[in-house]
């Protein structure tokens, strides 16, 4: 098993509070997550640290600055209490591909859709992901990005803390490891409470969060 899972994208780290969290990521590493952007309309608001090559850690939370949207907010945040690794993401070569073939597979990961957040500059970004509603609700099974044509994330300079390693548990994880072949992914799984923990590599030597 390795490591790292084929495909990966980014984490997601979602938290109640994003100033402290940050703050937090800040202290416990030595590197400062780069604001990323604002979720127009859905209430959240992240930042974003590198995680070695196209990888990278999105720290998500309410926007403070937003009204509360009329639906929850994404990555449930607002039912955390603590932060929390609540999923991932991976990157196929081709989405509409990847959806199809998991189709046939077995496994749906739900239908693309268009996403956008406003850089702190003003610029515009948006992407296409596979709609959480029909992910699996552990949130182990990654769901599926495509940036297209804008610019990744990890392509403006980041604070890097490289990743060293990505594990997982489930109650049940025989049940899980279909559906992330299906995705053409893989990911350490172990018998246990539903989780995602990760370890990077920082200034201040290996740092785990869950």
């Amino acid at each position: 098993m390795n490591a790292i899972p084929a495909l990966l994208d980014h984490l997601v780290l979602a938290t109640p509070d994003l100033a402290a969290t940050v703050a937090d990521f800040t202290r416990r590493t030595g590197v400062a997550p780069a604001p990323g952007g604002v979720h127009v309309g859905l209430g959240t608001r992240n930042y974003l640290v590198s995680l070695g090559g196209t990888r990278y850690l999105e720290i998500i939370g309410p926007d403070p600055e937003q009204s509360a949207p009329g639906e929850p907010r994404p990555f449930d945040v607002d039912g955390l209490t603590v932060p929390r690794t609540v999923t991932w993401a991976i990157s196929p070569p081709d989405l509409d591909a990847a959806i199809a073939a998991a189709r046939a597979q077995g496994y749906d990961p739900g239908p693309a859709q268009s996403m956008s957040r406003r850089k702190p500059d003003g610029t515009l970004l948006r992407w296409r992901l596979t709609d959480g509603d029909d992910a699996h609700p552990s949130g182990l099974v990654p769901f599926l990005i495509d940036w297209s044509a804008t610019v990744h994330p990890t392509a403006s300079g980041l604070p890097t803390t490289p990743l060293l390693s990505l594990t997982a548990s489930a109650p049940e994880p025989d049940e899980i490891r279909p559906l992330l072949a299906a995705l053409g992914t893989d990911l350490d799984l172990t018998a246990g409470p539903v989780g995602i923990s990760f370890t990077v590599d920082t200034p201040l030597g290996a740092v785990d969060f869950g």
